[in-house]
């Protein structure tokens, strides 16, 4: 007989932690993406950040889309999660 690691109860299986990830990280390119449509990342005129603000602006944009993401965001990942969860067990 192998000796398996207990398994905790409230420890997703590592299928669910996998899809969670995948579903979150789906959910922070959405959002980065609405958060630069909605103007998030552009410097203003007068700041003064130059050509190299605006190149990494757009990390800056998915960096904050992740976090929102990773905290809830708008519920989107959970949504997608539900569906590949429902989908793998198919």
């Amino acid at each position: 007989m192998t000796d398996l690691p207990p398994v905790s109860p409230t420890a997703p299986p590592p299928d669910n932690a996998r899809l969670r990830r995948v579903a979150t990280e789906l959910e922070a390119s959405f959002l980065a993406e609405m958060l630069t449509s909605a103007g998030l990342g552009k410097s203003p005129d007068g700041f003064g950040g130059g050509a190299g603000e605006d190149q990494f602006s757009s990390f800056l944009v998915r960096e904050q889309a992740r976090a929102l993401a990773e905290r809830g965001g708008i519920g989107l990942a959970e949504t997608i999660f539900n569906a590949l969860k429902e989908k793998q067990d198919d």
